[in-house]
């Protein structure tokens, strides 16, 4: 017992005397500082605030205007001829590169998926084709959000390493360990997600949580909890929405009870079936790389500054750009011709059958017990809103009872779990998940938060 006390003083001993280097702790310091200025601090946008990496995003997206759809058919149009090649000559600049190899050798469905979107996008782009493809309301819609998601990626892909790879999400998690992991069971490091989605953007938190995963920093059960929970949208969309369904003269208290359910979804979600039952192990190929545990003797600052300190004396230049081509590459190549094959598919059904409004009738009898007036009219918008953020308030913007409108906006925006935005990049990622837990967690979210907007609506609006 003695031995094994004097092993334990030593080991605490030494983590204690353990010296960083003051240039790594600068590194760690000024690299953290602008990350969590481009990426956390909110500052004015005309009526309401956003980051100042969503006003790149926003520059980047004017600047690139309609080449962005462009620069969409280019990528799909690159992607299905690098897996053709690789499928019939297997190329040395592929098949010696593990990333490329496995970007080129997708499964049957993804192949499938790859070249149904190849046809799509032609058709969207040149104008051909059956209306319920190259209609705005499907293909159209799709071309534009995978055009979004070129100027989000082009701008995150080399400034995301900012937040994750030179020390602040192992300086945060230390210091808020103690407050994220009871309320949300995940790590205090997720504090930096949650910020980044609730006043960023949702597919920039989605992508920051699967790298995380995939480099050993969350567990499979953390990051699927992280990705399905904080994903938010950010406050500027939040706004967008508020605006769509004409009640953004009450935004103050729509974005409230927007927070307020956000919170209180992520306490309870991540506590039953699917999420808490999946495995806490790490990324096979990662191996575990957090430790959150502070060293007996060890103070909490001095010890997330050592652990911070570590993380970016380990990080290089050439880390950055690697990790950011390996998004890039991800994003443009693999995961943007899914969204336009698989978001068409599903907007088609949404348009141009009645599929949607017989399976959501279980919502209408659900929301009309809640009290909500008109429930069987506007419960196709609460169920559709799985497959993309801006079908639900496109579909009641002229809804005439404005309270219907609010909560349904507001329960829209707490369903989290768009495909087009954050499910597919999760899906696509090392994450052990499946459409069967994101459709679960979407149905568990949008259940728990009718009667809770609704709760809140009552008590704290008057229309």
């Amino acid at each position: 017992m003695n031995n094994e006390n004097i092993n334990q003083e030593a080991v605490t001993t030494a983590v204690e005397l353990e010296k960083i280097e003051k240039k790594h702790i600068w590194k760690f310091a000024i690299a953290s500082l602008v990350g969590a200025f481009l990426f956390l601090v909110p500052i004015p946008n005309g009526t309401t605030f956003t980051i100042p990496l969503g006003i790149v995003i926003d520059w980047v997206s004017a600047l690139l205007g309609d080449l962005a759809s462009l620069l969409v058919l280019v990528f799909i149009t690159v992607s299905c001829i690098l897996t053709i090649i690789n499928m019939i000559a297997k190329p040395a600049f592929i098949q010696n590169n593990e990333h490329m190899k496995k970007l080129f050798t997708p499964s049957p469905i993804y192949l499938v998926s790859r070249f149904l979107g190849l046809i799509i996008v032609y058709m969207v782009y040149f104008g051909f084709g059956p209306e319920m493809i190259t209609s705005g309301a499907t293909g159209g819609s799709m071309i534009g959000v995978s055009a979004t998601l070129v100027s989000v990626v082009a701008c995150i892909a080399f400034l995301m390493p900012l937040l994750t790879d030179f020390g602040i999400m192992e300086f945060v998690g230390i210091l808020l360990r103690k407050i994220v992991r009871p309320l949300f069971t995940v790590p205090g490091r997720s504090a930096v997600d949650l910020m980044t989605s609730w006043l960023g953007a949702s597919n920039a938190a989605a992508i920051l949580t699967t790298r995380q995963y995939e480099t050993g920093f969350y567990s499979a059960r953390e990051a699927a909890t992280i990705s399905m929970n904080f994903s938010f949208v950010s406050i500027p969309f939040c706004f967008v929405i508020a605006k769509l369904m004409n009640v953004d003269s009450r935004f103050t208290i729509f974005y409230l009870i927007c927070l307020v359910g956000g919170i209180v979804l992520a306490m309870i979600i991540p506590r039953i079936p699917p999420l808490s039952k999946l495995p806490d192990t790490y990324d096979e190929i990662a191996g575990k790389q957090i430790n959150e545990e502070i060293p007996a003797g060890a103070s909490m600052f001095r010890w997330a500054l050592n652990l911070a300190g570590k993380r970016a004396a380990g990080t290089t230049g050439k880390d950055v750009v690697k990790s950011g081509l390996h998004v890039y590459s991800s994003m443009f190549l693999d995961l943007i011709p899914i969204v336009m094959s698989w978001g068409t598919i599903v907007l088609i059904l949404v348009e141009f059958t009645p599929i949607f409004d017989f399976i959501s009738m279980p919502f209408g009898w659900y929301m009309d017990l809640c009290g909500i007036e008109g429930a069987m009219e506007v419960a196709p918008a609460a169920l559709v809103g799985f497959t993309d953020m801006y079908i639900p308030p496109l579909m009641l913007a002229d809804f005439a009872i404005e309270r219907t409108r609010f909560i349904v906006g507001a329960v829209s925006l707490l369903q989290i779990i768009y495909m087009t935005e954050v499910g597919l990049i999760v899906l696509k990622s090392r994450v052990p998940v499946n459409v069967g837990h994101l459709f679960v967690v979407f149905l568990e979210r949008t259940i728990i938060a009718i009667p809770l907007v609704t709760l809140l609506t009552n008590l704290l609006v008057t229309f």
